[in-house]
């Protein structure tokens, strides 16, 4: 049976990233502004973490998956290799320059993808992730803002409602 999202909308996800838990500022303000978005803990390697993801999505369909950093990254390999049960990514200062996203820069993803990198980046490199992101994404809706890694100062101004909605 394929699940669908809450009352028949999406399924939304947020994802962590590495050094984060679902109790930090990105998983407390998305699991008290949208109660029915999935905010889970993921933990260990990348593989732990993904075989979580993974089982936690199983059968869904219509997900809009949320990534910050490292889960920027799980968002994305997991569209890579499920993009029919993705609706959309948003991707936040995602990880796309690590080795693991490697095997996707083949993929060609249709799925509509809006990317926030802060300028003043010191953790992931804003121009090797856009330059990927071009290459991925063929509905890329790249935004560089004037921020750090965490995204501290855009984070809490997005609209999230039109982010989110299905």
């Amino acid at each position: 049976m394929v699940k669908k999202g809450f009352r028949g909308m999406a399924t939304r996800v947020f994802i962590h990233g590495l050094e984060s838990t679902s109790q930090g500022a990105k998983g407390v303000y998305f699991r008290t502004r949208y109660p029915d978005m999935i905010v889970e803990d993921f933990l260990g390697d990348l593989d732990e973490r993904m075989a979580k993801l993974r089982a936690l999505l199983a059968d869904r369909t219509d997900l809009i998956l949320v990534g910050s950093s490292y889960g920027g990254l799980m968002a994305a390999l997991y569209a890579c290799e499920n993009e029919a049960a993705v609706r959309r990514l948003v991707l936040l200062a995602p990880a796309l320059d690590l080795e693991a996203f490697a095997p996707c820069r083949r993929c060609r993803l249709t799925i509509p993808v809006t990317l926030y990198h802060g300028s003043r980046d010191d953790v992931v490199p804003p121009d090797a992730v856009r330059a990927i992101a071009l290459e991925v994404f063929t509905r890329l809706d790249y935004r560089r803002v004037n921020d750090d890694h965490p995204l501290r100062e855009t984070f809490p101004t997005l609209d999230w409602d039109t982010l989110l909605r299905p």
